[in-house]
């Protein structure tokens, strides 16, 4: 297949008719900011004078923010707590644009946030204040009423499930919403991590990174060998029943593989060289520009190309920013204008 700027296009407009659903751990990405220019006459650490602070949404909200930034139409749906983190996480969405109908408040769980103590532009410490206990019945069972009527209402294109073991997605909701995607006909990507690795099955895609699937599967993969990797697709294709498997590889790439009725196919997609700034947050632009080429019903090599493409632009951005439209079309069609895949 060729593809030619008018492709590309194509297929960034059609981003704007889709509607995407995404269920998920959220959390708040809180900054301080400030300048050190001394150590603590009380231990052996840096003081740092604290000049700005900076909330953003984060995890599976900030996924949503990426796929709003690329023209879709999302629905976010999560578990957060009834404090004041979670206050603020609302009123970041309201501000963003987020619609609201998903999220579940409850008074048994805390708003994960993650502090990051920065000084002189370098990241000092993190601090994170979380609960990671799966949802309770009466939890999972608001969420998934939630989900079904979103569902119902709203007829998502695609639906992505993002793990950040924070106890949102637990067996039973993963089991529940792929069950109701699978009776809608509607494909599902998922960004697991390492609790409920193997729980996602008879999904469209997962999307590990290398050292998710070595404690996922308890196997070691070479990043470097397309035979290790190859073998470690193999399996999640064959247990799991899921038909497309993307391995992010930082700095290598993303290794992609596709099962077929004329068999498996699989390649090695390398990175583009890139100015890294921050690696925050670029797994969650790879999901969401997957998730929207999916909908789109594109070459699934293309979908691995084009967001193995996305996630290194966010790198260049320092903190956890959504990915610019505009600015990835043009990197697009610049990289890959009659391009062969």
């Amino acid at each position: 297949m060729i593809i030619s700027k008018e492709n590309i296009i194509y297929l960034f407009d059609k981003f704007n008719t889709c509607k995407v659903l995404v269920v998920g751990d959220v959390m708040v990405d809180s900054y301080l900011i400030g300048k050190v220019d001394r150590i603590s006459p009380e231990a052996p650490v840096p003081v740092v004078a604290l000049k700005q602070r900076d909330n953003m949404l984060g995890g599976a909200a900030n996924v949503a923010l990426n796929i709003k930034s690329l023209g879709a139409e999302t629905f976010l749906c999560s578990v957060i707590g009834n404090d004041s983190q979670g206050d603020l996480l609302i009123k970041l969405m309201d501000k963003s644009g987020l619609k609201l109908d998903g999220i579940i408040r409850s008074n048994e769980r805390i708003t994960t946030t993650k502090f990051r103590i920065i000084g002189n532009r370098m990241q000092m410490l993190r601090v994170d204040e979380e609960m990671d206990t799966d949802l309770n019945e009466s939890e999972a069972h608001q969420l998934l009423g939630r989900i079904s009527e979103l569902v119902a209402d709203q007829k998502p294109d695609v639906i992505i499930l993002q793990d950040y073991n924070k106890g949102v997605l637990s067996s039973e909701v993963i089991t529940k919403v792929v069950e109701l995607a699978k009776k809608n006909g509607i494909p599902v990507a998922v960004d697991p991590k390492k609790k409920n690795f193997t729980t996602y099955k008879n999904i469209t895609l997962f999307k590990p990174n290398l050292k998710e699937i070595c404690e996922g599967l308890k196997i070691d993969v070479e990043a470097t060998s397309i035979q290790s990797l190859q073998k470690a697709a193999e399996i999640i294709h064959t247990n799991q029943n899921i038909e497309l498997v993307m391995i992010t590889l930082s700095e290598h790439g993303v290794f992609f593989s596709s099962r077929g009725a004329a068999g498996i196919t699989s390649k090695v997609i390398p990175a583009v060289l890139r100015s890294i700034s921050d690696v925050s947050g670029a797994g969650d632009t790879v999901i969401s520009v997957i998730a929207l080429c999916m909908a789109a019903q594109t070459d699934p090599f293309l979908i691995a190309t084009l967001s193995n493409l996305a996630g290194g632009l966010v790198c260049e951005h320092p903190g956890v920013v959504a990915i610019n439209k505009t600015e990835l079309l043009a990197e697009a069609i610049k990289e890959f204008e009659n391009a062969i895949i």
